[in-house]
């Protein structure tokens, strides 16, 4: 493996699980709505994007946004699922989980789509059917910042556990070949470590209740952010690229955290 690749699955271990720690953290310590509005943000996707561009050309990370809005939309179908099952215990709403992202995954695989409309078109319909199914369907109630924060230690664990997740589903992808890495550059690696730290810190309810927010989160800004980039990288480069794209999804989570104020507590 060459040493770019290493480069990049580590920055992929740092800000992933730099990442999973501070958004359980900012759960803990200021609510469950603004822990998952951080979880949902851009992280490791535009580690991944930033990365194909260096390795190959701006114009190819732009080509390889085409079915990353419609991956966030199956990735909230399986926060979804993780909601449901959950309350079994966390082993089945992982496996569940899991299960029905392998399932959506292998059904893009197998139909080659390349179509940026159609991912775009399918993403505002799956992530709109979503967010209406979890607002309106499914009571959760946010959770209000908790009184007693994770200790240092535990902090540093969730950093080293969140990475390990993150930087293994990159691994896997190498390893694996072109077919397995197109399947795991969407993984959902960063979404079930969070949910995984969230439901170990506080139980299933404040575990629901970050994934609640990081689907409406995440389903929207990460999308969003690629398809910024898919048009700008090509016209004004990598760096400049990436800064606009991530000034543009933290003007967007700014008015999902508006929205998510309006939840009940």
């Amino acid at each position: 493996m060459d040493s770019v690749f290493w480069l990049r699955l580590g920055l992929s271990f740092a800000v992933g699980g730099a990442w999973v720690a501070l958004t359980a953290f900012a759960a803990e310590r200021y609510g469950s709505r603004l822990g998952g509005l951080i979880g949902g943000l851009p992280s490791t996707a535009a580690v991944s994007l930033l990365f194909i561009g260096i390795t190959q050309t701006p114009q190819a990370a732009s080509e390889a946004t085409t079915v990353m809005p419609l991956a966030q939309a199956f990735n909230g179908i399986v926060v979804i699922v993780y909601l449901l099952v959950v309350k079994r215990g966390l082993v089945s709403g992982l496996l569940g989980a899991v299960f029905v992202w392998f399932s959506l995954a292998g059904l893009v695989l197998a139909s080659g789509l390349r179509n940026f409309a159609f991912s775009v078109a399918s993403w505002i319909l799956l992530a709109a059917g979503c967010i209406l199914l979890v607002e309106k369907k499914i009571k959760i109630v946010s959770w209000p910042a908790r009184l007693a924060p994770a200790a240092p230690s535990r902090v540093v664990f969730r950093a080293l556990v969140g990475g390990s997740v993150i930087a293994g589903a990159v691994l896997l992808g190498k390893l694996g070949g072109p077919m397995l890495g197109g399947i795991f550059a969407t993984f959902p690696a960063m979404f079930l470590s969070t949910l995984v730290m969230t439901y170990r810190a506080g139980g299933p309810e404040f575990s629901r209740a970050v994934g609640k927010a990081l689907l409406v989160s995440g389903t929207i800004n990460v999308a969003l952010y690629a398809i910024v980039v898919r048009f700008l990288y090509p016209r004004a480069g990598l760096a400049v690229g990436t800064f606009l794209g991530f000034v543009f999804a933290s003007g967007i989570s700014l008015l999902t955290y508006q929205f998510m104020k309006k939840w009940p507590s």
